[in-house]
């Protein structure tokens, strides 16, 4: 059976908090914050203040809307806050994204993120010592005179976890990264044949599928409450081979018409076919998502639950929180 890990909701970050420790004393072995609504160190942060033994990620960081001093100085900080309980994930996010919300010049991302995480590291693994630190790369460019940051890390190296979609940044992952986290919908075919011969993973390294997880007694009402996530997906052409490859090209252009014909991306539920559900989430009764949880044996080494939001009342995103933790508990004892 995979690890399990989880990523807490919360209408306030107080709750997010409490959801982590429940987390903890249900047996999950990481909390990841991520980076949307809120600042994955600022969240990771509260985590690790908040919990005593779980490992806290940052799940995920945009790579490139800090400088890697920075971040390696959030990682250096939060590995002792936690007392080394912290993954750093990594992400490069998309053109748009970058350009338009972070100001952030976009350019052969892959070729960025390497430099970026060689400059991190050595910026963890040295910014104590006093001594010179140069990063002489097309992207990443370091020359660190006169500083010495006055305070022993935790530990001199960090590992770094690196999100991935497309196949040259799967492969980075896989290269230089500690873990690789996938993106949202990754079913166990699609990991076996479209991930993992291009992570080639190796001893050590973990790799982290991220699954939206929707449980209920009724297994028809869990589908439809993951069936936001599916249709917010699908209405993305950048996600077309993942639906095809599963068979589901003509109900994702289905999803595509709804979404021009003026549906809004967080309503598209109601266009999402039964088969897109079952087939790139994790959902069902209790015993069929421990099932789901299951087939990924052999193939990841953990699984990042997280219940799903798109088009849902803070009120039922509260219930399928409590499903997920419940099973935490049942499959950790």
């Amino acid at each position: 059976m995979p690890a399990l890990h989880f990523q807490p909701w919360g209408e306030t970050l107080q709750e997010q908090l409490d959801a982590a420790a429940r987390a903890e004393d249900a047996g999950a072995a990481v909390v990841w914050a991520p980076e949307l609504h809120r600042s994955a160190p600022v969240t990771a942060a509260a985590l690790a203040c908040r919990t005593t033994t779980i490992g806290v990620g940052t799940g995920i960081a945009l790579a490139f809307a800090r400088s890697p001093f920075l971040t390696a100085l959030s990682a250096l900080d939060l590995d002792e806050l936690s007392g080394g309980r912290l993954r750093l994930g990594l992400g490069t996010g998309v053109q748009r994204l970058n350009e338009d919300w972070h100001g952030v010049t976009w350019s052969r991302p892959v070729h960025r993120l390497r430099e970026t995480v060689a400059a991190i590291r050595l910026l963890v693994a040295g910014a104590h010592t006093g001594e010179p630190i140069d990063a002489e790369g097309e992207a990443v460019r370091l020359r660190v005179r006169g500083y010495r940051r006055p305070y022993p890390p935790v530990r001199d190296r960090i590992p770094v976890y690196l999100a991935g979609v497309g196949p040259a940044m799967t492969a980075l992952a896989g290269e230089i990264g500690d873990g690789w986290i996938s993106h949202e919908l990754c079913s166990p075919s699609y990991l076996s044949s479209h991930v993992l011969p291009r992570l080639a993973p190796r001893p050590g390294f973990e790799v982290v599928v991220s699954a939206c997880c929707a449980i209920d007694r009724d297994a028809n009402a869990a589908r439809a409450a993951a069936a936001g996530v599916v249709g917010f997906y699908a209405s993305v052409r950048t996600y077309a081979d993942l639906f095809a490859f599963h068979g589901l090209a003509g109900e994702q252009q289905r999803v595509v018409e709804a979404f021009r014909g003026g549906l809004p991306a967080d309503g598209l539920a109601g266009a999402v076919a039964p088969a897109m559900v079952d087939r790139l989430t994790l959902t069902g009764t209790p015993d069929e998502v421990a099932s789901r949880i299951a087939a990924y044996a052999g193939l990841a080494g953990a699984i990042k639950l997280s219940p799903p939001t798109h088009g849902l009342p803070p009120s039922r995103i509260r219930e399928l929180q409590d499903a997920i933790l419940r099973l935490i508990e049942e499959l950790s004892r």
